[in-house]
Order: structure tokens, then sequence, then C-alpha cells
């Protein structure tokens, strides 16, 4: 009889639907939240340490839902969803164009924005195809295609219901998310470049270019709550997403100054209801880059955090009044950070990402992934830290590989041998754990019981 028990467990196969979800249900924006930090934490401890392989360069940031991560690609358009649990591809399909925008997740679809930056004459960017797609987020299959005039680089946003995206064709657009049709339209006036919108109790935030103007927008009476004229600002407003803090700020970038020799980054509060500015403060000046020239903010525990790509450091702000309450140098940088139980992680161009305390700044430790981290910005799924980069992965690295890691080390690009045998060790061990699914667990734990009530019983009787 036991042989038999023992028989029927082990052929019961572990369903993946039983299996604890590692992330949200649903990813309804850009990065997450209107603070910017995307973090989502459950309790449950679910170590993940990978390499997710694409084709193309990685630029915008990799969104999960549920077990599965959905990554966009560059120039390709390749679309990927892979399985966090088995680490197989789940499926791929493409867009007609780059892809900038994030695979925001709703009700079980997909929200892509597609196009590029290269524009068809002033007043309108984005040549060859550009629009939205809608996949099912279980098979891959593109459901609709919701074409645009100009491109749709910045992440689309949903909103009870309706899915909502800014263009570089100065429109903002209303689309069923069932049908793929527009239930409206809105014209701007200015192009949206990479400025993901942020919606916050039912208000759209966004900055854009041609003029620059940043712009709130009232979604249910579809109509521009105000709007502000960012007079001085040379480049960048229309690249950066802007956040909220307590329903009082919203904070976002710009480059003033002369754009050839020395520009000069700025950071801008401006009053939620009214737009006016309540601070605004200068990060430096220093030499131009190439694309995403300005720093994309993010809110955690009352500071604004950001890096420079023009001065080359990370800044930690007094999201109240703007005062700097510390920064750091490193290389050029162009990413948002994320922040969680007390520490910021930031990435750079040189593929290293570096965790700082919130409160002091103090550097708690470095790791080098590989790449340009930029601007896809990291995300943190159950203390899991999650970044694409340009050579085409997307890297998965415990936090706690970080926080351990030595700086100098990590540097000089070089690990004592001492340090390469433990890492050796760990992954040693690691794969050996991996052989067994977690999930599977419980079945070898019901097997030892059985067989030790079998062994209890069989000695029993023979004393008997």
């Amino acid at each position: 009889m036991l042989a038999v028990i023992l028989a029927f467990i082990m052929g019961q196969p572990v369903n993946a639907a039983d299996e604890k979800k590692i992330g949200p249900e649903e990813w309804t924006q850009y990065r997450l939240n209107s603070q910017n930090n995307p973090v989502y934490n459950d309790g449950e401890e679910v170590e993940l340490d990978t390499t997710f392989k694409t084709d193309n360069q990685i630029r915008s940031t990799p969104v999960v839902t549920g077990n599965n991560i959905y990554i966009g690609n560059h120039e390709s358009g390749m679309i990927y969803s892979y399985d966090l649990h088995t680490k197989e591809l789940n499926w791929k399909n493409q867009a007609p164009n780059w892809i900038h925008s994030e695979l925001i997740s709703s009700g079980g679809k997909l929200f892509v924005g597609y196009g590029n930056r290269f524009y068809q004459k002033p007043g309108l960017r984005g040549t060859e195809e550009s629009g939205i797609l809608c996949l099912d987020a279980e098979s891959g299959e593109i459901l609709w295609n919701f074409k645009t005039d100009g491109e749709v680089m910045p992440t689309p946003a949903i909103y009870k219901d309706t899915v909502y995206a800014v263009t570089g064709d100065e429109h903002l657009y209303a689309i069923n998310p069932e049908t793929g049709k527009e239930e409206w339209n809105l014209e701007l006036g200015s192009i949206v470049s990479m400025s993901s919108p942020n919606i916050h109790n039912g208000i759209l935030y966004v900055g854009g270019s041609d003029p620059y103007h940043f712009y709130a927008v009232d979604l249910e009476k579809q109509e521009i709550k105000w709007e502000k004229d960012f007079e001085d600002v040379k480049m960048g407003l229309d690249d950066v997403p802007a956040v909220i803090y307590n329903d009082e700020l919203v904070i976002t970038t710009a480059l003033e100054g002369d754009m050839e020799k020395n520009p000069e980054h700025m950071i801008y509060a401006m009053d939620i209801k009214t737009g006016e500015f309540v601070w605004k403060k200068s990060l430096g000046k220093g030499e131009m880059v190439k694309n995403n020239k300005s720093g994309a903010p993010m809110i955690y525990e009352d500071q604004v955090f950001v890096g420079s790509p023009i001065t080359k450091k990370y800044y930690a702000l007094n999201a109240g009044n703007g005062e700097i309450n510390w920064k750091h140098e490193t290389a050029v940088n162009k990413a948002p950070p994320v922040a969680d139980n007390g520490i910021v992680y930031f990435v750079n161009t040189k593929g290293m990402v570096s965790a700082f305390d919130v409160k002091s700044g103090d550097l708690l430790g470095e790791k080098e992934l590989g790449g340009k981290l930029a601007p896809s910005g990291p995300i943190i799924i159950n203390n899991n830290l999650i970044v694409g980069s340009q050579d085409s992965n997307v890297y998965v690295v415990p936090t706690s590989q970080i926080k351990s890691s030595s700086s100098d080390e990590q540097k000089s690009g070089e690990k004592t041998e001492g340090k390469a045998d433990e890492e050796a060790a760990a992954n040693d061990t690691e794969a050996a754990d991996q052989d067994v699914p977690a999930g599977n667990w419980i079945w070898y734990l019901l097997i030892i019981l059985l067989i030790g009530f079998g062994i209890f019983f069989f000695a029993r009787n023979r004393k008997s």
C-alpha cells in the first residue's frame, strides 16, 4: 500500500497556476506608480539570479506581472515574455518600429507604444509606422494596432478602463482597451518625445517641446486644466516623466543655458493645482550628451532622487523645498533610480548598479552588470533588482548581492581569489537548488512523512 501511495504522489505534477505569483497583478503606467518608484514586495522570499537575453538593445524598463517578465527591444521592435520561475521563453512577437515604451499590463492584455525619434517635418516626430499595440499577455497574439501620425515612445497609461497615449504629433489619445478604437483626442500643442504621462487622481501630467510647456489634463472633462510655459528651457522637458509628491507638487527636470558648451541641469517643483513654481534648483553645469539629456526623478520618503547625465552625479533632494541633501560622483547616468528598505539604487552607462543609504548617502555596495544601463531604469520585485541594458540583456539580481558587493572590487573589475571561490560555490549551490522546483518541496515532505509512518508500523508489527 505504501508503494502505491508513493507512486501516486511522485506522479503528480505541480500546477504552474498553484505557484506563488512573483509580481503584481497589473502594471498600469510608467514605472508602476506616480512616484516612479517601481517596487513590489508581498513578503514572499523569492531569490532570482539570472539573465534574459534578447536580440537588440533594451531602452525601456522591463515589466513584471504575475510570474512573467515583458521586454521590448529598441531598434528591432521585438517583444519577449519570459517565465520568471522556469526562465523559459513564453513567446515573442514584433512591433512595426522601435520600442521605448514599457509594456503596461491590465486585464490579461499588454499595451505598448512604438515609433522612432526622427522628424517627418517640424511639429511631427516619428517616421515610418507609429502607434500602440495591444497583445494577449498569455499568447503574445496582437489583438489590435492603433496607428498615430507621430511616435509613441512614451509609455501609455491605463486609467478607468481607458488607454491614454501622448505622441510626437502633439496629441493625447484616449483609446478603448477592448476594441482599440479612439474614444477622444486632445491637441496639446507640444511634441512629446519620452515624457511618459503620469496619471494621478484623474489628472494627466506631461511635458512637451516646441514649445516647451508642461500640461495638466483633466481626463473626465477632456480639457487642459493648466499649462505652464518653461520659457528658459532649451532641451529635456519633453523627455522626462514627471513625479507627484504628497498630492502637492509635480516635479520634473530640463536643461537651460548654452546647449553647445555648458548646459545647466535644472529640477523644478510645480504646485499640483496651478502649475506655478514652488521651487527650482540647479544641479550644475557640464558637457552635453547624446539623447536622454535630462535625468528622470523618483520620489521616496520625502526625498526626490535623480541622476544627472550633465554633471555625472546622483542626487538626493528634499522634495518639499529642493535643498540638496547629498550627492555622489559617477559616470554618465540617464535612468531613474529605485528605492526600498531605506536603500536607493542608481545605475549608469558603465553597467554599474550602486546602492546608497537614502538618508546619509553612504555607498553600501556596487555591482557591475554589463552594457549601458540607460535609459531603462531598475525595478525591485520581492527584493530582486531587474534592469535592462543596451547590451541586449535583462539582468535579475538579488538586492543582497548588490549591498554585499565591494565597491573597490567592482570599480576595478577585479575580484580576489577567495571572493571568486565563494561566488563559484554559491553558484554551484544555487544550480543544485534549481534542480528541485520550489513548488515541489511539499511533495517531498509528504513522502518523508509517509516513509516514516511506514517504518514505524513495520517495526511495531514485527514486535507483535
